[in-house]
């Protein structure tokens, strides 16, 4: 047998296994919850743990697991076996399904401006943002995104997508699913902290024209996107922006046609997290304003990350009509939040990952801390949503222990 063929079959195992795991009942039934949450119809809260990037992988072992040396088949065989880790360990409320997507080539030429930073020797400590607008003149560096479709390419990815997993899990042609917005977050990366804070005060009327002209450029690139058939609809098994997964029977539109998808079809998110501290009415002039004119071009729309926002409830709304979920992070005044939020929108809890991170650890802490948000949100929609974990200490049982201690506190605040 021959390697291609060896690791071809290490993959197909694999896949036979996330297609048997795909078929169970409890999948519809998980899904069909999420669906319910995000409709805002009663159901107990929903749970996912999310793992951050590629960083908190390393503590799972997965890495030494790897067999395959081909790199489309070893990424494929990493992805596989992710799903089954989650699947066994941690699955909380996640959905499985018998399906991969083969991506749409997509060529974005991007703003023209890239970032500079200096950057620590710890591989996720904070970056110091070098200023690359200095002038007010350099504005005009900022350029409309020109997006393309590489169709060759698209074909020969789906293609090998297909010949792979023939016959075991379905292969979807996956264009932009993923929307997220967040303008002043990028601006900071171009001009730097300090000034892209000091610029509210001392030229907000420039600073007006940075926002207009980044605003204008997103707009450009999700209606190419839109007129070149590159959007995918996100009303599944797909996350949103930092919060749960997509699924809905309210999107797409009533007159979707069943193969063009619009923006409307679609959910959208956006978030301003460098303005924790901004006054909710600074938040509203120099972001929200913004990302409404991007945000209620959508079907519906989430809100927020690290950011805390019990505070701005208010003014969100006021900007978004098709609001649904808002992200409710680990510094948010729950009671407050949970009482600006009501009955009308997801409050997408967001636990502290550093509960995870340290030397010893405390199961019981999890489940008083999770009691205590729960019983400040009672009758909220709730999604419990462990993210940004990029650390166990070395300790994975303690993500499962975590997710498994979640859905059963959850399961007692149904409703």
């Amino acid at each position: 047998m021959s390697l291609v063929v060896r690791e071809r079959t290490i993959v197909r195992a694999l896949a036979e296994k996330l297609a048997a795991i795909a078929v169970l009942p409890i999948q519809r039934e998980k899904a069909e919850m999420w669906r319910r949450l995000n409709r805002l119809d009663p159901v107990r809260p929903m749970v996912w743990l999310q793992m951050a990037d590629d960083s908190a992988w390393p503590d799972t072992g997965i890495a030494d697991m790897l067999e395959c040396t081909d790199p489309f088949l070893r990424r494929q065989e990493l992805v596989l076996r992710r799903l089954l880790y989650q699947w066994e360990h941690q699955a909380g409320d996640m959905v499985f399904e018998a399906a991969v997507h083969a991506p749409i080539a997509i060529r974005d030429s991007g703003f023209g401006i890239e970032a500079r930073a200096e950057n620590p020797d710890h591989w996720f400590g904070a970056s110091r943002y070098l200023a690359v607008i200095v002038s007010e003149d350099d504005v005009e560096k900022i350029q409309t995104p020109q997006i393309s479709i590489d169709r060759e390419e698209t074909e020969r990815q789906y293609q090998e997508y297909s010949e792979l997993y023939d016959g075991i899990l379905e292969v979807r042609r996956t264009g932009c699913q993923d929307f997220w917005f967040s303008i002043f977050d990028t601006y900071i990366q171009w001009r730097g902290l300090e000034q892209a804070f000091l610029d509210m005060t001392d030229r907000p009327e420039w600073l007006h024209r940075v926002m207009d002209r980044m605003t204008r450029g997103h707009i450009a690139q999700i209606e190419a996107l839109e007129r070149q058939g590159a959007l995918s609809l996100n009303n599944g098994n797909v996350r949103i922006g930092s919060q749960g997964f997509g699924f809905t029977d309210e999107l797409p539109q009533s007159d979707f046609d069943g193969e063009h998808v619009r923006i409307r079809d679609l959910w959208g998110h956006a978030s301003t997290q460098i303005f924790a501290d901004v006054s909710p009415a600074m938040h509203e002039e120099f972001a929200l304003q913004y990302e409404a004119q991007l945000l209620t071009r959508f079907g519906l729309s989430s809100y927020g990350c690290c950011e805390p926002l019990h505070r701005k409830v208010d003014i969100i709304r006021k900007h978004l009509p098709n609001l649904r979920c808002i992200s409710m992070s680990p510094w948010v005044d729950v009671e407050a939040g949970a009482a600006a939020v009501g009955k009308d929108l997801v409050f997408a809890h967001k636990p502290n990952p550093a509960i995870m991170a340290g030397d010893s650890w405390d199961i019981g802490r999890v489940r008083a801390d999770l009691r205590t948000v729960l019983e400040k949100t009672r009758g909220c929609a709730v999604a419990i949503l462990m993210k940004d974990l990029h650390t166990c200490n070395g300790h994975p049982e303690r993500m499962w222990q975590w997710a498994r201690t979640a859905v059963e506190v959850a399961e007692q605040y149904a409703y």
